[in-house]
């Protein structure tokens, strides 16, 4: 090619299906200032003799196959022959290779630079900070790792930085802060951690910031709240303390996304909110938030997307909602919210999932919540409970029970310290292999039908459980899904908290809180540990407390189906939490009808048995003598629950 067309100055082959290598021949083509080769096929290396082609402006080989000779992307070197080069582009080609440090010597006309999705590792070169002419640099979706370069604070004329889906640690250095003219800032997807600097918030030009899924600790400065030209802000998945200030939500701000979900932000949602009159989308879920749902929220004519689930929300759903013509999606569940659900404008449209986990909510039977009463009615069964109170003597033995049970544990735990709380926290599968060291045998503390359940050190010394799914074994994908489906939505004090989860094609795994007394089936049957009445009947009114929240403290009821011995485990407090979810159902009313089959393993006693199997197995192992009494004490758990 290069041979026949010597004059030739553009070559634009781009959006097409060619394939084979780049000749190299190419290099004839002395004149040539414009190569477009973008989504195509080519394979092979991006020749180094590229840089003989002085005259190269523009160079775009994304979305190829092409891959790198060596170590290190070479061709990046030999084009520092051409100081003309005002773009270069190469996204989406799996070269899976180191930047050079010549890549600082690449021409100062250089305006875009684009490698993003390249599988690129190591460092940032400090040296790209002398392309101060660059107004574009796209790293994102690679393998960088170390800390972001001071050096980037060099590039003054830049509008895009995208440096997210890294490995990228430390802190946002403050030198970031002095790209006066940058438009969009994203640093999500990496390990960065610290704080915020308070900085960002004086960078006038900031429209788009993304800091999400990250580790950042601080307080969320008060500078962002008074950008006046941030359009879009997200910075959930983080670890973000504080309160929302009452600054929020100045009226000029043209903001239409904010995202502070899954952090630990607390206080009430202040009423100035109402003033992001264009906003679209605000998510506050997963947060410590508190108070009531302010009525200002219905000014926001503009939102689509509504997200306060997770909280500590209390109060009723304002009517002024009803007035949002555009929401399409409203999450309000798991808070602790009253009264009625409105019915008009686009709650005609809203389903029971919106609406979750609030037990004193009323409304529309298709909502899954009671229907709302009349007062009338509500004072008529105030009246009747008088009848209802002789019923209270049924559970004085229970009551008898926890009182001296109580009154033990005040005189034993009088010096304990409190238990550490875990950090909610992304844990990768590098992570975990090191935490686990690759899964090694002396690590491994339990074996079941679908797999096996490892201890392991996370890297703020916090010792978790890392439950492996054998994806060889039937049914093991299947019992993964169901334990996801099943602890996402339950909270619990006796139930085992999930932590988080790690999934690729040939990998599933949870990782949960690890039970340093192990479990219930050790304690009963091993001639080391033993159990006094007191803390037998603390496990069993743990177990009976699990089991009446999965059967009636949630909207739709979960059957364990696995209930036994080994699949309670003992806290370091000696107190009982329930594990295991592999093979647990979902019922509503009509399956509760129909399931006749029997499941479970060995060890697992049926359903219709499930309140008194705390009261068999540990009977059983008790002493004779204290039968009859601790019979009794069974009788007792079993006729309150039913009671209630």
């Amino acid at each position: 090619m290069g041979f026949s067309l010597p004059n030739l100055q553009e070559l634009n082959l781009a959006y097409n299906t060619f394939r084979g290598t780049l000749p190299s021949s190419i290099i004839n083509a002395s004149k040539l200032y414009m190569i477009d080769l973008s989504v195509n096929s080519f394979t092979g290396s991006i020749p180094i003799a590229i840089g003989r082609l002085e005259l190269l402006e523009r160079l775009l080989l994304g979305k190829n196959y092409f891959t790198a000779e060596g170590s290190e992307l070479d061709f990046l070197s030999s084009l520092t022959n051409c100081r003309k080069l005002r773009t270069l582009a190469f996204a989406y080609n799996p070269l899976q290779a180191f930047l050079p440090a010549s890549v600082g010597n690449l021409s100062t006309s250089l305006q875009t630079f684009e490698a993003f999705g390249c599988g690129i590792k190591g460092i940032i070169p400090s040296g790209i900070g002398n392309l101060i002419n660059l107004q574009r640099l796209a790293l994102d979706m690679n393998e960088l790792n170390g800390n972001i370069p001071t050096a980037l604070g060099k590039l003054q004329n830049i509008g895009q930085l995208y440096l997210e889906d890294n490995r990228l640690q430390e802190r946002i250095p403050q030198e970031l802060c002095l790209l006066k003219n940058i438009e969009e800032l994203y640093l999500s997807k990496n390990q960065l951690s610290g704080i915020i600097p308070p900085c960002l918030g004086d960078m006038s030009s900031l429209t788009w910031l993304f800091l999400d899924s990250n580790t950042f600790t601080s307080t969320i400065p008060l500078t962002l709240w008074n950008h006046k030209s941030l359009i879009v802000l997200n910075l959930s998945s983080n670890i973000l303390i504080g309160n929302l200030p009452l600054s929020i939500g100045h009226s000029d701000s043209p903001l239409t996304g904010l995202d502070l979900s899954f952090n630990r932000l607390s206080g009430d949602i202040p009423s100035s909110i109402g003033g992001y009159q264009m906003l679209n989308k605000l998510s506050l879920a997963h947060n410590n938030l508190q108070g009531s749902i302010p009525e200002s929220l219905g000014k926001l004519i503009s939102l689509e997307l509504l997200d306060l689930s997770q909280n500590n929300l209390s109060g009723v759903i304002p009517r002024s909602l009803e007035t949002l013509r555009h929401l399409e999606y409203l999450n309000l569940s798991f808070n602790r919210l009253q009264g009625e659900i409105p019915s008009r404008g686009r709650f005609r449209n809203f389903t029971a999932s919106s609406f979750m986990d609030n037990k004193d909510l009323c409304g529309e039977p298709k909502l899954a919540v009671l229907p709302c009463r009349s007062k009338q009615k509500e004072s008529r069964t105030l009246s009747s409970l008088k009848y209802i109170l002789p019923a209270i003597a049924s559970i004085i033995g229970l009551v008898v029970a926890v009182y001296l049970l109580r009154k033990h544990r005040k005189h034993i735990r009088t010096n304990v310290e409190p238990p550490s709380v875990l950090k909610l926290t992304r844990i990768s599968y590098y992570e975990l292999v090191r935490a686990t060291e690759s899964f090694d045998e002396s690590n491994l503390i339990g074996k079941g039908s679908y797999g096996s359940v490892f201890i392991g050190k996370l890297s703020d010394g916090v010792n978790v459980a890392v439950k492996v799914f054998d994806l060889l074994s039937e049914g093991a994908i299947k019992s993964f899904n169901v334990e996801c489906e099943v602890l996402r939505n339950i909270r619990h004090r006796n139930l085992v908290r999930i932590i988080s989860s790690c999934t690729n094609l040939d990998f599933r795994c949870l990782v949960m809180e690890y039970m340093s007394n192990g479990s219930l089936e050790q304690w009963l049957y091993s001639h080391n540990n033993q159990l006094s009445l007191v803390q037998r009947l603390q496990i069993m009114i743990d177990v009976a407390s699990a089991l009446e929240y999965l059967h009636h403290g949630l909207p739709t009821p979960i059957i364990h189906c696995d209930l036994k011995p080994s699949n309670v485990l003992i806290d370091e407090d000696m107190h009982a939490r329930v594990c295991d979810f592999g093979i647990s159902k979902i019922f509503g009313e009509e399956e509760f009808r129909l399931r006749t089959t029997t499941l479970g393993t060995i060890g697992y006693m049926s359903p219709g048995k499930a309140l008194l199997i705390p009261c068999f197995f540990l009977l059983s192992s008790y002493s004779t003598a204290n039968s009859t009494a601790y019979y009794g004490i069974c009788r007792s758990v079993k006729y309150t629950h039913s009671f209630a």
